[in-house]
């Protein structure tokens, strides 16, 4: 049975804007290798849209100007992957992309029960769900060196505890921390 992994980069406080990271070459080596490491992200809308619009191949075929060199292999890896949204409001969807309607707890379900190395879990509130419904087997927190004071915070309205055991932990140069844990079931 696959996993179902949850990885996420926050603020010291819990803050999960995406503007507030520290992006370097490190964090885009570890999020690449997670994404390698599976063999499909399931999305929610709002974080499909997000990514699609920083990492998709442009159709001149080249990586725009503003991106670094180290950074391009995060990109393609991210362009490549098998994508399945999970969105009541999108019509369609492409760039390798399924749409999920329906059922949620039945289609993660019948995912994880299929052979392969995983499942990415990308979105917030599609992960705060699956967490309610147990699906979710591993989870990642990239904790950032910054206090915010401010913005949507991580979990926020769980209605329910879920103990994790530490399964990993690996330190950046930005000081930035990854801290792997697996659901104790």
């Amino acid at each position: 049975m696959r996993p179902l992994r949850f990885s996420i980069n926050v603020t010291l406080d819990g803050c999960y804007d995406h503007t507030v990271g520290i992006p370097d070459e490190d964090l885009h080596r570890n999020a690449e290798a997670y994404i390698a490491g599976t063999d499909a992200l399931l999305l929610g809308r709002k974080t499909y849209q997000l990514i699609e619009s920083a990492w998709r191949l442009p159709s001149s075929g080249q990586w725009p100007d503003w991106m670094p060199p180290w950074m391009q292999p995060f990109a393609k890896t991210m362009d490549a992957a098998k994508k399945y949204v999970v969105s009541n409001k999108l019509k369609e969807v492409d760039w390798n992309s399924e749409l999920v309607r329906g059922d949620l707890a039945t289609f993660v379900q019948l995912l994880k029960q299929q052979p392969g190395k995983g499942i990415g879990v990308g979105g917030v509130q599609l992960a705060m769900a699956l967490t309610e419904l147990g699906l979710i087997d591993d989870y990642e927190i990239v904790v950032h060196p910054r206090i915010i004071g401010r913005g949507p915070t991580l979990f926020a309205g769980l209605s329910k505890m879920v103990d994790l055991k530490l399964v990993g932990r690996e330190e950046f140069g930005s000081g930035a921390v990854a801290l792997r844990y697996e659901v104790k079931r």
